[in-house]
Formats: C-alpha cells, structure tokens, sequence
C-alpha cells in the first residue's frame, strides 16, 4: 500500500509543482506477498518476488529506517537508521501503511515456538526449519520424537494458512527422495481451523472443493477447533487433543501495528478509522490504509475492506491523489473498489478461483493462479525469473540446501513495527 501510493504520488509530480515524497521503510524491497508460500516451498527463489524500492520509486527519498514514533502536533517522525542516532523528519501530509502483525491472543507458548509467513525471511526461514525437520528425522531412531520432526501444524484456515500447508506438503514430497530413513507415509500435515470449513472467504460449494482436495492429498483437517498453547514438542488443541510436533505454523490471526496504537487518532479494534477518503477522523493531514487502517467499504454499507493486497494497491494509489486534492484545493474522493475476486493455491497443480462470479478449480484455476499472479509481478526482469523457477520445477526436484541451519525469532520477532511509509 505505502509502496502503491509513493509510485502514483510519483506520476503526479509533473502537476503538482513543490511535491517532495519521502518514503520510510524496514526493508529496502518491495515484497509480493501472494507468492510467499512459494518461497516457503522452495518453489521460487527469495530475491525473485522482491523489488528494490530505490528502482520501484526512483524519484521518491527513500530512507531504510525504523520509526520510533510520530507527533502529529509538531508534525514531525521520529525514526533511527540502524544503530545510528534518532532523526526527526518533518511532514506536510503523513500516509500511514504500517501494515499488521501475528497477533496470538497471549496463548501460552505460542509465540515462542510458532512460525509465521508474514515476510521474505519468514519464508527463507520456515523453508530451512522445514528441511532441517527432515534431516533431523532422518537420523532420529526413537520412533515418537521422529514423529514430532515430521508433524507439521498450521494455525488457520484462510488464505495463508491454506497456501502454508499445501507448500509444506510439496516441499516435503518434492525432496523425500533425499531422505531414505523417511517413509512417504510418515510426515503428517494437520490443518486447524476455528470455523466449520476453510476459506470463509470463498463461496461454500467451492471451499468445500478445496477442503475435498486437502483431505485427498493427505492433509488433515481439525475444524471448530483452536491452537490453545505450544510447546516445542506439543501443540494443544482446544478439544482436549495434543498434537506431538516440532513445526507449527501461525496463520490464525493478524493485528495492526503497534505503532498505530502510540498515535492520538481514533482506532478501532487496533486498526486506525478513516473516512471513506482515507483521511483519518479528525485529523486534516494524516491518511491510513492497508491492515493498520480500518477502511469503510462504501459498496458494503460501510463494512471494513478486507485486508487484501489488492485493496492496499488500490487504496494507496487513491490516498496518493487524495493528498494532492488536499494540498491544491480540490475535494478528496472517497475510496470506492470492487473486489476482482480470490484465488488460493492448493498444491499438486490445483487451485481454487472465484473472480467476479466466476468459479474455477483444479488445474485450470492452478493456471489461472500461476497466470494473474506472474503478470501482477513488477518488473519483467522478475516475471522471467519466476516463470524459469517454475519452468525448473516441472524437470528437477526442489532443493534441499540449508544456508544457515534453523534460526530463531518467530512470531516475537513479528512485533517489529511493521513497514511503515510516509
């Protein structure tokens, strides 16, 4: 979103004369976020679903820095680079895209042992963490601890957590084959869910199609049931029941940034409220969108927007020239989109799709997925990229070559403050 709102801030420089755009950012890549499951499931390389944010916004300041905090009154952000003193930056107009966090509601254990896939190293990570299982299984002779190593538990049925089993599951049948103390029958895939089926998101004939899909692949369903507490051995369900495992894989619940929860502005639920222009209430010069932001649907009576990719892209190119309008005079518009659709991955070149009424799955929407989504990419350079992984993929098994053994972080290290753009 922040990233979104920068580039068409860019295209609007040549009318709006004085416009400076700063952009402030942890990372210094833009990151295309539908294709993270890939990069958990080795299936694409890490560099290649990242953009630089020096060439996506070359005309925009850019600054790699943490935020430490924001005085609306003095109109100014506080940030640090790296280990460097803290700098003030003063603004005219602030966007705020500071995007969520895992939130795991203080269940015990759980932030200490759960992975998650909110980031490009989350994904390197889980992948290593992965591999790594099957190494250790592979040379493990008591029979309940290599169940523990080849017992991998997802923590919510939504977009995420469908697309993390499936690539789990590819990625450990894809390089079984280098494991010869592994049995294919061993690895157990566990996927839970608190409501009655997956994908509350798609219509129900065609969740149930991918619900349908899982189960006949193998991949376990525990539905109207929760993760209640983790250990590094055991996951606890909410029946009662406990899983032995060393893999669980948080994709149950996101919250906005805690910076957002430092700012004198109205907030619900965590999230910032906005007015359908995108401008926070109350305020005449701080605007919000993406996950931080609670957005009103205005084709939905007011309903919040779903925390989608394809809603932060389009809102930031809206706040973008909504500011403009600000600054020259002219009424801001207020933030009207109509969701094209979902897809969701399922593994085994299968999918599912809805889009714009339209249902598909299977191979077809596998291909429709692999298609939009490779199209969608920024810059040819990466399409190409991507498009020569996935072109491997169908001659040579994936890799099993771990660059720095299983590192720590986990969710914990998820309460980073976001990504913030301003």
């Amino acid at each position: 979103g922040g990233v979104s709102a920068a580039r068409r801030f860019e295209q609007l420089l040549p009318w709006t004369p004085g416009l400076e755009v700063t952009l402030v950012s942890q990372s210094n890549y833009l990151l295309f976020t539908p294709m993270l499951a890939e990069v958990a499931a080795g299936s694409v390389e890490a560099g290649h679903v990242s953009v630089p944010l020096r060439a996506a916004c070359p005309r925009t300041r850019f600054r790699k820095a943490d935020v430490l905090g924001v005085d609306l009154a003095a109109r100014t952000v506080y940030l640090r680079s790296g280990a460097g003193a803290p700098e003030s930056l003063p603004f005219d107009h602030l966007v705020l895209a500071l995007g969520g966090v895992p939130s795991v509601n203080d269940r015990p254990g759980v932030a200490d042992v759960a992975w998650t896939l909110k980031t490009l190293e989350d994904a390197v990570r889980l992948r290593e963490h992965v591999l790594g299982a099957l190494e250790q299984a592979d040379l493990e002779p008591d029979p309940r601890e290599r169940r523990r190593w080849l017992t991998f538990v997802v923590a919510g049925g939504g977009f995420a957590g469908t697309e993390a089993i499936a690539g789990v599951f590819d990625l450990v049948h894809s390089v079984l084959r280098y494991f010869p103390q592994v049995r294919p029958a061993e690895p157990r895939f566990v996927l839970v869910h608190s409501r009655d089926r997956i994908l509350p998101e798609l219509s129900s004939r065609l969740a149930w199609h991918a619900h349908g899909k899982l189960r006949a692949r193998g991949i376990e369903l525990r539905l109207g049931v929760t993760v209640t507490g983790a250990s590094e051995e055991v996951v606890a369900l909410s029946d009662g029941e406990r899983l032995p495992a060393r893999t669980l894989i948080w994709a149950a619940g996101v919250r906005p940034s805690p910076l957002a929860a430092g700012l004198p502005l109205a907030r619900r639920d965590g999230a910032v409220v906005v007015e359908p222009t995108l401008r926070a209430r109350g305020t005449g010069n701080v605007w919000a969108l993406g996950d931080c932001a609670r957005v009103p649907d205005l084709r939905r009576g007011g309903a919040p927007c779903p925390p989608t990719a394809q809603h932060a892209v389009r809102q930031g190119k809206a706040v973008a020239e909504n500011v403009v309008a600000a600054m020259t005079g002219r009424r801001p518009e207020p933030f009207r989109f109509r969701s094209l659709g979902f897809m969701v991955p399922l593994g085994h070149q299968s999918a599912a799709a809805e889009l714009r009424g339209l249902r598909f799955s299977g191979l077809l929407a596998w291909l429709l997925w692999r298609g939009v989504y490779l199209w969608k990419l920024p810059r040819v350079e990466k399409r190409l990229r991507v498009l020569l992984d996935w072109s491997m993929e169908l001659f040579f098994p994936r890799d099993t070559v771990l660059l720095a053994g299983e590192r720590r972080g986990r969710v914990a290290a998820g309460r980073r403050a976001g990504r913030p753009a301003a």
